[in-house]
């Protein structure tokens, strides 16, 4: 099905049948007109009692296989995704007013692939990567401010390896909603759903 936008004076959004291009265009859209971070996104996870979780992480890779995000795997989202590797994402553009749902289960990616993303990263921000306890208690500025020091000089000139415990995580979409604000609150919503990753998708409109 081809859901189009029915305002003659907006491009059609929707056009075409397959989410992630439609998501590649609003991306290139953002990315042209938001200040900060357009790959920014919400991340929600759940903890052990089931209470639901969520922070902002930055979007750092997407295809067919999903979208990669990286982090510290000792975390408590790290923690919390390893335990129970379902995950929901929201990416949200004030300065387009639209915003993108995302669902479905997570892996980690390949070591090659931590490795590859590690390596392209400012070197202080692998030597904090090292440095950084992720969620855990944090005595004071000082005490990061010292390891970060003491990381600095263990590695030197050298290199800077992907510590064990820092990976990536993909989330393979199951349902994906875009969604753009339209006058009186009457706004576009558009759902593409699949049983899995290996079935062909549906979409339907949904009442704002």
């Amino acid at each position: 099905m081809s859901a189009n936008a029915t305002d003659p004076n907006e491009p059609a959004l929707f056009e075409g049948d397959a989410p992630l291009a439609i998501f590649a265009r609003w991306m290139k859209e953002a990315e042209a007109s938001e200040l900060n971070d357009p790959n920014g996104m919400a991340l929600a996870t759940v903890d052990a009692d089931g209470l639901p979780d969520v922070r902002m992480v930055l979007l750092k890779g997407w295809d067919e296989q999903g979208f990669v995000f990286y982090t510290n795997a000792e975390s408590a989202k790290g923690r919390e995704l390893l335990a129970n590797p379902k995950a929901a994402l929201l990416m949200h553009w004030k300065s387009l007013r639209r915003q993108v749902r995302v669902r479905g289960p997570v892996t980690q990616v390949s070591d090659a692939e931590a490795d590859a993303y590690f390596a392209s990263r400012h070197r202080d921000s692998r030597i904090g990567a090292w440095a950084s306890e992720q969620s855990r208690p944090l005595p004071d500025r000082f005490a990061l401010e010292k390891r970060v020091a003491e990381y600095a000089l263990k590695f030197g000139l050298g290199a800077v390896p992907r510590p064990p415990y820092w990976t990536g995580f993909r989330v393979a979409p199951l349902h994906i909603e875009f969604w753009r604000d339209r006058p009186f609150r009457l706004h576009d919503r558009l759902v593409f759903a699949r049983q899995d990753t290996e079935s062909p998708w549906t979409s339907t409109r949904l009442f704002p």
